[in-house]
């Protein structure tokens, strides 16, 4: 080797070794940086032939789609899981205490009480105060549902807000890599920025990615739609200013496909969006049936029936609706009507704190049902004032045992009691959020094995870099030795001339 070649030689170690060092000294700054990857030096062939090292940035494309595909799985099962305790907490919390069910079977308890002591007046006062309950938890919980719809409708507005702004700053990212791999630039810091937008995304929509020359990144949502081409795609929606029952949510539309909502406890959501229009326009409205159907079928078996055998239509009972009218006709059996679990009350005819009310009355019958102060003598049933008349009080007893129609909407069974019927709507709801859960714990441990299997191939491990670094000082040492005996070498030659 030539003394020449010998420096030369050195001096690329040197380099090396300097390049390496910056790359090392990098990646332990960042070794708690769950958004950096891992630069290793890598050496190459130049165009003249010679060998250069080039600082690259470890990557695994594969890591990186199914960390993208878990996260938007895991969002969407965890935003999922959040609004489900939450109905539930409107319900009472686990022991569901303050829902229908819960109030209905007080209800029939009380109310078989009173029918086997017809003349105790104050039995009459529980069954009424039941009946209240049993009517303000299903106006308070409709009214709550809906506001929670109108809550969710705010946070899409939110989460595509927030879509929009990291879609941008992704262009942003994406022009100067396009930018800086055309001019041979380092751009490893703009692709850690990259990937950590498409994590963020991911959160709020499911999307895949595509890269094309120049390390153009293209991104479509799980279903195919086209979300990012060297620009982002409109993304249109229109909150509600309030919900009710009849209210239907405005769909969210990107580059003019609708969005799809997701499905089932488990989820088929990819993304906090798709799990948000799932509650907002499934879970809530199935449960908003079945508070109105509940509703209805309260009315239907409390109604007072014709007791002259004229074949008159019945009136509304124990419970009415706020807005009856005389000649209002009841609410068909078995068919919906909506938003009826807002507006069921008891009879005001029946409630003694207000002017005129005789909670006995439910035991006799033929009490007003209008507000017009007139009660209708076919429907009287105790026409001898009798205190130990119990024949409609034991009948309304039977109806609670009697099974009734019930709209397929509501998703449960369309033929059984009124009771077994809240019962079922609880069960659906636990079904729902127990199957939710188990998913979203999978989901979260899916994310967690994927996410660390990545960190283990691109992250910063303290370990190897320390153990780089002894390499490193071992190789500037033996260029160092190279330098000095080439320097002793010239000496030599320079003290003989």
């Amino acid at each position: 080797m030539s003394l020449s070649s010998a420096i030369s030689t050195a001096q690329t170690i040197f380099s090396n070794t300097g390049l390496q060092s910056a790359a090392l000294s990098k990646n332990i700054a960042n070794a708690s940086n769950p958004d950096y990857a891992r630069r290793v030096g890598v050496l190459t062939i130049d165009s003249a032939g010679g060998q250069q090292l080039s600082i690259q940035r470890t990557y695994d494309n594969g890591l990186v789609k199914q960390t993208m595909y878990s996260t938007a799985e895991s969002s969407a099962q965890e935003t999922l899981q959040q609004k489900l305790e939450r109905i539930r907490s409107l319900l009472g919390g686990n022991d569901y205490e303050t829902s229908p069910s819960t109030y209905i079977a007080t209800l029939r308890d009380n109310l078989q009480a009173y029918a086997t002591k017809p003349n105790e007046s104050t039995l009459a006062s529980t069954v009424i105060s039941s009946a209240k309950d049993v009517s303000n938890s299903l106006n308070s919980i409709s009214s709550e549902i809906q506001s929670m719809r109108g809550s969710i409708d705010q946070e899409i507005q939110d989460k595509l807000e927030e879509l929009r702004g990291l879609l941008k700053q992704f262009e942003n990212v994406n022009n100067a890599i396009k930018a800086g791999t055309a001019t041979g630039s380092d751009v490893n810091n703009e692709l850690d920025m990259r990937e950590r937008y498409l994590k963020d995304i991911s959160k709020i929509v499911g999307i895949r990615s595509f890269t094309r020359g120049d390390n153009d990144m293209v991104l479509y949502t799980s279903d195919g739609t086209m979300l990012f081409d060297v620009n982002a795609r409109d993304i249109m929606f229109t909150p509600n200013a309030a919900f009710d029952a009849a209210t239907l949510g405005n769909p969210v539309i990107i580059d003019g496909v609708t969005m799809t909502a997701g499905v089932n406890g488990n989820t088929t959501g990819r993304g906090s969006l798709q799990a948000l229009l799932q509650v907002r326009d499934d879970i809530i409205p199935t449960y908003q049936t079945q508070l109105d159907e509940t509703a209805r079928g309260l009315i239907e078996i409390f109604a007072q029936q014709d007791q002259s055998a004229s074949g008159l239509d019945p009136l509304p009972g124990l419970f009415t609706w706020k807005g009856y009218a005389a000649g209002d006709s009841l609410p068909a059996s078995g068919s919906l009507t909506g938003g009826l679990a807002s507006l069921i009350k008891v009879n005001d005819s029946l409630v003694k704190s207000l002017t005129g009310g005789n909670p006995t009355l439910l035991r006799d019958g033929g009490y007003d049902v209008d507000g017009l102060g007139v009660a209708d003598a076919a429907y009287l049933g105790n026409t001898s004032n009798d205190a130990s008349y119990s024949q409609i009080l034991d009948a309304l007893v039977g109806n609670f045992e009697t099974d009734i129609a019930f709209d397929t909407g509501a998703m449960l069974d369309t033929s059984t009691t009124i009771a077994d019927f809240s019962t079922g709507s609880v069960g659906w709801l636990e079904q729902y959020i127990s199957e939710s859960s188990k998913a979203s714990d999978n989901k979260a441990a899916q994310l967690a094995r994927v996410t660390e299997a990545l960190s283990n191939t691109t992250g910063v491990s303290l370990d190897e870099e320390m153990s780089l670094m002894l390499d490193l000082e071992q190789s500037y040492k033996a260029s160092s030795k190279l330098v000095s005996a080439v320097d002793q070498m010239i000496d030599s030659l320079l003290q003989a001339v």
